[in-house]
């Protein structure tokens, strides 16, 4: 995927990653079981949408400053971050399973505004997935002889991706909201098995790190 040249970032390295991203951003994950349980639980998807940007932005800072060399010589670094986010799936998991009948379609949560970006920021800046996948893709776009500094080609490549979040988690949130609105039964149900799915998702992760 890497071009060379001296013109900065070239569209179409930049076009061909933002393909990829998307596809990726539209698989359901821990991202997605966490905006479908915002959109029904709150009276707005933005903070927690915003935690999870702010989730992305935070993992493509990390790889821009090359933290990326540092878990790829230090085995249990990426040991380390895996089961930490993967215990933090879990406990989102059980925490939103605890709640399911005070949850509504479009009612206000328990949760302040800070802790619900909060909890998206630790979702997707904790989820190893995330880090394995930037760690993975975005090198492959930059152009190492090209007039940006690399650490730059990797923040754009980062702020496309994470522009594509943007409108994917708002939108999923949203339509959760939308068309659950008049279905609280369902509601419940959808939320109990976005709470299964963050734990299945924390085992997992964390079963990998243990046969690793």
């Amino acid at each position: 995927m890497r071009e060379s040249g001296r013109e900065g970032m070239a569209f179409g390295a930049i076009a061909a990653f933002w393909g990829v991203s998307l596809l990726l951003v539209l698989t359901p994950g821990a991202d997605w079981a966490y905006a479908i349980a915002a959109g029904l639980r709150y009276r707005s998807v933005v903070p927690s949408v915003g935690g999870l940007l702010l989730g992305h932005l935070a993992v493509t800072a990390l790889v821009a400053a090359g933290v990326a060399a540092l878990v790829n010589r230090t085995s249990w670094a990426m040991t380390v971050l895996t089961v930490g986010g993967a215990a933090y799936l879990v406990w989102l998991g059980v925490t939103t399973l605890r709640r399911p009948g005070a949850v509504t379609a479009g009612s206000a949560g328990p949760d302040s505004r800070a802790r619900q970006v909060f909890k998206g920021a630790g979702t997707s800046g904790l989820n190893p997935k995330v880090f394995l996948l930037f760690l993975a893709l975005l090198p492959q776009f930059t152009q190492p002889s090209g007039a940006w500094p690399l650490a730059a080609q990797i923040v754009v490549l980062g702020l496309v991706h994470t522009f594509s979040c943007a409108v994917v988690y708002t939108g999923v949130g949203a339509g959760a909201r939308a068309v659950l609105q008049a279905r609280p039964a369902a509601a419940r149900v959808i939320t109990r098995v976005s709470g299964v799915a963050m734990i299945v998702l924390g085992l997992l992760l964390l079963g990998e790190s243990l046969l690793a």
